[in-house]
C-alpha cells in the first residue's frame, strides 16, 4: 500500500507539473505573439503619425501618395462581422433551443451531425460557394453587377459560425436544471413561455460565451472574406459595397511586401489592432458571463 501510495503521489506531482508547464507555455506563446506585433507596430509608428493611421480615409500602401489608414479596413471588418452575427446568433440559438427542448430524438440524430459537419467544410470551399452561388443570387436580387460584397461575406461567415454557436448554446441550455422547467410548468406556463422566459435566461452565460466564440470566428476568418467580398479597400457605405477586411489585407499583401519597409510594418500594426480588439471582446464577454453566473447563482 505504501509503495502504491508513493507512486500515485509521484504521478500526481508529475501530472501537476506537466499541466502547469503547458498552461505557462500557452501564456508565453500568446505574450510572444503580442510583443512581436507590438515591436513591429512601434517601428511603423516611428514613420507614420498614429492620428493619420486611425483617422485617415484610405489604405493605399506604396507610391508617392501612400496612405496607411486602418479605418476603411476596420469598418469593413466590423461591418461583415456584425452582419454575420445578426444572422448567426438568432438562428444558432433558436436551432440549439429546438434541438435541446423540442426536437424528437430521431430528428436530433440527423440534425446534430449535419450541423457539426459544417465546421469541417474548408473555408476555401465556402468562399467558392459564395462566388458561384451566393454572389450571383445577391447580384440578381439587388440588380448589381456582381455580388462580391459585405452581404455575401456576412452570409458565408454566418454559416461558418453556426456550428460553434449551436453546439455551445445547446450545451448551455442542457445544463439548465430540470427543476427550473418543472417549476415553470407547475405555475401554469406553457412550453414556449418556459423556453423564452426561464430556460434561455438561465442559460444566458453560456449563450454569451457561444456568441463571443462565434464573433471571434468571424473576425479571424481570412480565406472566405478574401474570396467573396470584392477586396475593395475603401470606406464601405453599406452591405452592398465591396470591402476588404483586416485579415484579407494581411493575407494578400504580406507575401509580396518588401521586408522591413513601412508597408511591412503597417501590416503588423493592423494585425496588432485586430489582436487587441479580439482580446477585449473575449475579456468583456467572459466578465459579463461571470457576472450573470453570480446573479443566477
Amino acid at each position: 500500500m505504501t509503495t502504491n501510495l508513493r507512486r500515485r503521489e509521484r504521478t500526481d506531482w508529475l501530472l501537476n507539473r506537466i499541466f502547469k508547464a503547458t498552461g505557462l507555455l500557452t501564456i508565453a506563446v500568446l505574450g510572444g505573439i503580442f510583443f512581436m506585433l507590438l515591436y513591429n507596430s512601434v517601428a511603423f509608428f516611428l514613420d507614420i503619425d498614429p492620428v493619420d493611421f486611425f483617422t485617415g480615409s484610405q489604405w493605399k500602401p506604396g507610391g508617392e501618395s501612400a496612405g496607411y489608414s486602418i479605418l476603411p479596413l476596420l469598418a469593413s471588418t466590423g461591418l461583415v462581422a456584425l452582419g454575420s452575427m445578426a444572422i448567426a446568433v438568432p438562428l444558432g440559438i433558436l436551432t440549439a433551443a429546438f434541438l435541446s427542448e423540442l426536437a424528437p430524438s430521431h430528428l436530433q440524430a440527423i440534425l446534430k451531425p449535419v450541423i457539426e459537419m459544417l465546421a469541417a467544410i474548408p473555408s476555401v470551399a465556402i468562399g467558392f460557394l459564395g462566388i458561384v452561388l451566393v454572389g450571383p443570387g445577391i447580384a440578381t436580387l439587388f440588380g448589381l453587377q456582381n455580388g462580391l460584397n459585405a452581404l455575401n461575406g456576412s452570409i458565408l461567415l454566418a454559416v461558418m459560425a453556426l456550428p460553434t454557436i449551436v453546439t455551445i448554446s445547446e450545451d448551455a441550455i442542457n445544463a439548465v436544471p430540470d427543476s427550473y422547467r418543472e417549476a415553470s410548468l407547475a405555475l401554469g406556463a406553457d412550453r414556449w413561455a418556459t423556453l423564452f422566459r426561464v430556460t434561455l435566461p438561465a442559460a444566458l452565460p453560456g449563450l454569451i460565451a457561444a456568441v463571443m466564440l462565434g464573433l471571434g470566428r468571424a473576425l479571424g476568418e481570412t480565406m472566405t472574406v478574401l474570396m467573396a467580398t470584392g477586396n475593395a479597400s475603401a470606406m464601405p457605405r453599406g452591405f452592398l459595397d465591396s470591402i476588404r477586411t483586416i485579415t484579407a489585407t494581411i493575407a494578400i499583401e504580406m507575401g509580396e511586401v518588401p521586408y522591413r519597409t513601412t508597408h511591412y510594418f503597417a501590416l503588423f500594426a493592423i494585425a496588432a489592432v485586430l489582436f487587441i480588439i479580439t482580446l477585449v471582446i473575449n475579456i468583456l464577454g467572459e466578465t459579463l458571463a461571470n457576472r450573470l453566473r453570480k446573479f443566477h447563482a
